[in-house]
């Protein structure tokens, strides 16, 4: 079964666009990994500082695939995030 991750997280003060444009580059080399069907980072309009991370994976085991890789990968530059986000994981099922 699918599984979607919703990720809510804040930028320091005044840094969301340079947030989402690392986002954006995190965005792209995950796509690549074995199961992902959605990685997309929307930054909020009202709060440019506010961005939500939207994951689609096929199953479970391609989301701890994709975790373990993640670990390996370098950090998002220092400064530019706070805190861990809020995370949300559900079942996905399609409706159309």
């Amino acid at each position: 079964m699918a599984v979607r991750l919703v990720v809510t997280f804040h930028a320091a003060s005044g840094k969301g666009a340079e947030l989402a444009q690392a986002m954006n580059a995190r965005c792209e080399v995950s796509r690549q990994d074995a199961g992902c069907e959605q990685f997309e980072v929307f930054q909020s309009v009202s709060d440019p500082d506010k961005l939500v991370l939207l994951e689609l994976w096929k199953d479970q085991p391609a989301l701890d695939a994709h975790a373990k890789l993640q670990a390996q990968r370098p950090p998002l530059p220092e400064g530019l995030r706070l805190g861990a986000g809020e995370r949300e994981d559900y079942t996905y099922n399609r409706t159309r």
